[in-house]
């Protein structure tokens, strides 16, 4: 989609970006022949950039799944830790699933000793990078609010709205 030309036998890119990757087409033509095209494809590398991770709420005895997104040229491979300790399939009833760009921390049975912060680890050959997600359980704080009080905020909102147009009008 992008098209760069050059009178040149070479292309320079300056500061090329992943979204610059992609097959090239070079034509090489005079008055004599038909045109001589070749094709070269350019991957652009990069470190890792994680995408989508967010917080899970999951009751006691249910499974919990934790998910981690990340992008990254080579693919990245993921690591999960709670606290310091990184984590393994099968210890404590959790498994780690990576398929592609995205990293899964399954908890088949989720128990109180589970909730808490984790952190997925995305790492390349060009870097790493990571987030912090957490598990927690029916009525936790998150960001300071529990479901509960943000459930009677809208309500207060939505009577204190109510009220306002019915005086008005």
């Amino acid at each position: 989609g992008q098209g760069f030309v050059s009178e040149d036998e070479y292309l320079d890119i300056s500061d090329i970006k992943r979204d610059q990757s992609g097959e090239y087409e070079c034509s090489a033509l005079n008055d004599v022949a038909a045109p001589d095209v070749r094709r070269v494809k350019i991957t652009v590398n990069y470190p890792p950039y994680i995408s989508k991770a967010k917080n899970t709420g999951v009751s006691v005895g249910q499974k919990g799944i934790l998910s981690c997104e990340a992008s990254a040229v080579p693919m990245a491979e993921f690591q999960w830790f709670k606290e310091d300790t990184r984590l393994a399939t099968g210890l404590d009833g959790v498994r780690i699933e990576n398929k592609g760009r995205i990293s899964t921390l399954t908890f088949f049975n989720v128990s109180e000793k589970d909730y808490g912060n984790y952190t997925c680890v995305a790492t390349n050959k060009l870097g790493n990078t990571n987030a912090s997600i957490t598990l927690y359980g029916p009525g936790a704080v998150i960001d300071g609010v529990n479901s509960a009080s943000r459930a009677l905020a809208c309500l207060w909102l939505s009577g204190t709205l109510f009220a306002h147009f019915f005086i008005k009008f």
